[in-house]
């Protein structure tokens, strides 16, 4: 093994400095053990992402939902990015707009059973949702129940990967308590999955218990205990410390100090990328824009930030998404990169993956020596999604699973590079991207869905508006003797009934 780099053993030291105060934020509740009888010793997570908002199941926290086990869709995604029966135990599609799903026996948390009556009111009321679902960017659905244990759900136009898009958290069913009069959602005690969400300390805990009535068997944890932590470097002493059990987006400058075997390292089709604001500010310029993209040195971001546990950016796709492999088409009509002549832009990014704040740091410096004033932004996700997603940024720096809201690789693209996409911090529209994007989603056969998704990922990157940075690999910390973590490429999923210690 090459030896560490100053820098490198200087980020190790600091953070063994560290660990006295950091870890206190991880003491022993008094309840890490199962009082109850029931059996089964309570899990500690250090998770990176605190709630954005409020635990609404429609936007980002819908993934922390199904990530603690607390919710479910109709469908799942299994290991090869296809769709798996979940509350559904099988479906058929009845024609090209309509497709039927025959339910399984199970119980709401709240002890009421599960019914096609409470999935269609459920699946409905997330369809007028506002922002909609990512899952459901550009589609319209209607769910009608079909006797006790069956649901139709028809879309407006033929929708050959519906079973996928169902399998997206924010797509998960919940029981009709879970739902107020405004539309909100609770999803403590109303959701299906193997722990009950009990209790929400602000952004800081939350505290969950098993569901002793779930559908796939009582779960061996007794419950969980989270701890909503943003700085990595906490997260990773923690887990040296013991006082956790599992500790996600494990910086890379903490993996050689994890204890041996700790280090559990996934290839996923997450992608960090630089997206810039083609609606208003300098990058409204094309050739501006080109000018940023031929700025960007990714090799110097994966070895020097990443440290060799992330690749090069090459599409929007990477290397984790096999099919793409060797059949990308080069983007096309890039503009011409202007001078930049000294003008002022904002690089925002978030520090709860703990590298972006670095690479943003790079990047800066990449783009000054361009010919760029560049002035930098971090904070903590949740005081900046909102921002970024009005686009108040020139420039921002994200880590984003391509696959990660349905397992379809279209979805991505309608979500975050077309006019009414619910995730555009690009701020891109383009009525020929559109219409690639839409050529994409109305193809029914997979090769040639694929096709057609990258034909329009090359017209995405033509614009310059995106510059795929890195594809990511991701380092979540296991302690010695706990077993069952799920280690999924999609980051859906973290723990489930064989998660144990």
């Amino acid at each position: 093994m090459n030896a560490a780099s100053p820098s490198r053993r200087l980020r190790l030291l600091t953070a063994l400095l560290l660990i006295p105060g950091l870890a206190g934020c991880f003491a022993d509740s008094g309840n890490g053990e199962s009082t109850s009888g029931a059996g089964g010793s309570r899990l500690r997570v250090a998770l990176a992402f605190p709630p954005a908002e409020n635990l609404s199941p429609y936007g980002a926290d819908a993934t922390l939902l199904s990530r603690l086990g607390v919710t479910e869709g109709l469908t799942a995604l299994d290991a090869n990015g296809a769709a798996a029966p979940a509350l559904a135990s099988s479906w058929q599609r009845e024609n090209d707009r309509t497709w039927r799903f025959t339910l399984r026996e199970a119980t709401f948390q709240d002890g009421t059973p599960l019914t096609a009556a409470a999935v269609a009111g459920s699946l409905t009321r997330a369809g007028k949702a506002r922002p909609a679902p990512a899952a459901l960017s550009g589609v319209s659905l209607t769910v009608r129940a079909r006797g006790a244990h069956a649901v139709e759900v028809t879309t407006a136009a033929p929708d050959p990967v519906l079973p996928l898009r169902l399998s997206s958290p924010s797509l998960a069913v919940f029981s009709p308590k879970a739902y107020d009069r405004q539309g909100r959602v609770d999803p403590a005690g109303t959701a299906t999955g193997p722990f009950v969400l009990t209790k929400v300390t602000g952004a800081t805990a939350a505290t969950l218990d098993r569901h002793d009535d779930y559908w796939g068997g009582r779960a061996q944890a007794s419950g969980i205990d989270a701890r909503f932590v943003a700085d990595g470097t906490a997260r990773a002493n923690a887990l040296r410390t013991g006082d956790a059990d599992i500790a996600e987006a494990i910086p890379v400058s903490q993996a050689a100090a994890l204890p041996k075997g700790a280090l559990r390292e996934t290839a996923t089709p997450r992608t960090t990328s630089l997206l810039l604001n083609s609606e208003a500010g300098p990058f409204r310029d094309a050739g501006l824009r080109a000018a940023a993209r031929a700025a960007v040195d990714t090799s110097a971001l994966a070895w020097g930030v990443y440290e060799g546990h992330a690749d090069p950016g090459t599409g929007i796709y990477g290397p984790a998404v096999t099919w793409a492999a060797g059949k990308r088409t080069p983007p096309a009509g890039r503009a011409r990169a202007a001078w930049p002549d000294g003008v002022s832009v904002s690089l925002a990014t978030y520090d709860n993956r703990p590298e972006l704040p670095e690479a943003a740091q790079v990047l800066k410096q990449q783009l000054e020596k361009a010919g760029f004033r560049v002035r930098l932004v971090v904070r903590e996700y949740s005081r900046l999604e909102s921002d970024a997603l009005a686009g108040k940024f020139d420039a921002f720096v994200l880590a984003r699973n391509s696959l990660v809201d349905t397992g379809d690789p279209v979805a991505v693209l309608a979500s975050d590079h077309t006019c009414h996409g619910g995730y555009n911090i690009a701020q891109l529209c383009d009525p020929g991207i559109d219409r690639a994007v839409a050529r994409a989603e109305a193809t029914t056969d997979t090769a040639q869905r694929q096709e057609a998704a990258l034909a329009a990922e090359a017209a995405i990157l033509g614009t310059d508006t995106v510059v795929p940075l890195v594809h990511q690999r991701v380092l979540t910390g296991v302690a010695t003797g706990v077993r069952g973590v799920l280690l999924d490429p999609y980051e859906r999923t973290l723990i489930d009934t064989g998660t144990r210690r």
